[in-house]
């Protein structure tokens, strides 16, 4: 018995020293990651007038973050394997800050597109890859709250970046320089000193994790090998082929609704609110607190769906909140009723994340994670950002209406939701089916 309970607090005290040693820097750095790929949403209330661009024009600059990023995601995560995540992840770090901190030297539409498609290509991985380095160091049971918690990092960055945003455009005239020129050069610089940091802070596997005492490290290093094998017991499946199996590609949309949901609210939200005519200022601290919200209920649901041991509905859920807020937006006019609904989607879209991510994870074979998760974010990226991004801009030239542009989202929910719930169908009835045979 004694033994049985020095297990479990060696395996609490382990889990404890990891997340605390790894996930706030991990944190900070996709917070940076966000706010460089977001801040452009806040930019565009000065940028698009200064270099002459529509809607239409808006949209598409913003949606080739995305088409880069399904390009080079793939790639990127396999190379993160092959070098290791501490120089892997810094070189993405060092890029993509160099990159966002140069969108200040844009001229007019054409030299935007250029940077934000090298901008995509820069950040390309990063996602995927900090989750895929997830599962060489968190167990199983503790995942979904642990994906949650550095996922947060998400709508916190929206959090923190719209006010600031907002003060960096006051500096317009400073310098020479305007507003949003400040925005770009003063947000993507930490970046580059993050992933300097990296080389230094990060540790490619827990057998060489000096910062853990001798009985934390063998314990964690037999516990990850022990999953790792558990899951390399599940048919694994070529590169090729993985891309060619149904199941993956419906992961892939499933993923796309939240996806759309927060990269369309994150790059047009703030032109949503400013249209109700609030100032900048103004646009930029109403636009943080949907932010504020999701970032509380996302790690709460995440832990809830660890606790429970349950996935199929957590994840769901979130994509039904998704398309009842969208729809309901449509029916009200006013400021802060609208507010609220955007809320209810932004929950969606990131409460969604910790027990998807975690479900995901558990289906892929360990040779296949590291391309099956990149894959499954570059498709939703693509679909989520690259095509609905557009979407959106396209209606709204078309109708005028922020609003409407919002309901092509709607459809996604409900397609999103009769995906998921076949394929966690299917996987039960195979897990179910294999203990049987067992």
């Amino acid at each position: 018995m004694e033994t049985i309970i020095d297990d479990k607090q060696l395996e609490r005290d382990t889990v404890r020293r990891v997340t605390w040693r790894l996930l706030p820097f991990l944190m900070l750095c996709y917070l940076f990651a966000f706010i460089d790929r977001g801040n452009i949403g806040m930019a565009a209330l000065q940028m698009n007038h200064d270099i002459g661009l529509s809607p239409r024009m808006f949209g598409f600059a913003s949606s080739l973050f995305f088409i880069a990023y399904f390009i080079f995601e793939v790639p990127s995560n396999l190379a993160l394997q092959k070098f290791g995540a501490r120089k892997w992840l810094a070189r993405i770090m060092i890029t993509w800050g160099l990159i966002s901190a140069s969108t200040a030297l844009v001229q007019g539409p054409n030299s935007l597109y250029f940077v934000r498609f090298i901008l995509g290509a820069a950040e390309a991985g990063f996602f995927p890859g900090v989750v895929l380095y997830l599962t060489y160091w968190i167990p199983s049971a503790y995942r979904a709250r642990i994906v949650a918690l550095f996922m947060v990092a998400i709508p916190a960055a929206s959090f923190v970046a719209s006010p600031v945003s907002a003060l960096l455009l006051q500096m317009d005239g400073a310098g020479g320089l305007r507003g949003w020129h400040w925005l770009f050069m003063l947000e993507g610089l930490p970046t580059v000193l993050l992933g300097g940091v990296c080389l230094f802070f990060l540790t490619d596997r827990p057998a060489q994790a000096k910062w853990l005492d001798a009985r934390q490290r063998e314990w964690l290093t037999a516990t990850m090998d022990k999953e790792a094998a558990s899951r390399a017991a599940k048919v694994h499946i070529p590169l090729w082929k993985l891309f060619s199996m149904p199941h993956v590609w419906g992961m892939a949309l499933v993923c796309s609704c939240a996806s759309a949901a927060g990269s369309v609210l994150n790059v047009w939200q703030p032109q949503l609110l400013k249209s109700f005519g609030l100032s900048v200022m103004q646009t930029g601290l109403v636009n943080s607190v949907p932010y504020l919200i999701a970032s509380v209920l996302m790690v709460w649901w995440g832990r809830h769906s660890d606790r429970s041991g349950e996935r199929r509905w957590h994840t769901a859920i979130p994509l039904m909140l998704i398309g009842g807020g969208l729809v309901l937006a449509n029916l009200f006019h006013s400021l802060a009723l609208v507010v609220l609904l955007l809320t209810l989607v932004l929950i969606g879209a990131y409460s969604f994340k910790g027990p998807f991510w975690a479900m995901a994870t558990g289906w892929l074979a360990t040779g296949s994670a590291a391309a099956g998760l990149a894959g499954i974010n570059a498709v939703s990226n693509l679909i989520g950002g690259g095509l609905m991004v557009n979407v959106y801009g396209w209606v709204k030239e078309s109708t005028g209406s922020y609003a409407l542009a919002l309901l092509p989202m709607v459809g996604m929910s409900v397609v999103s939701v009769l995906i998921l719930l076949f394929l966690s169908r299917k996987s039960r009835v195979a897990t179910a089916g294999a203990v049987k045979q067992a």
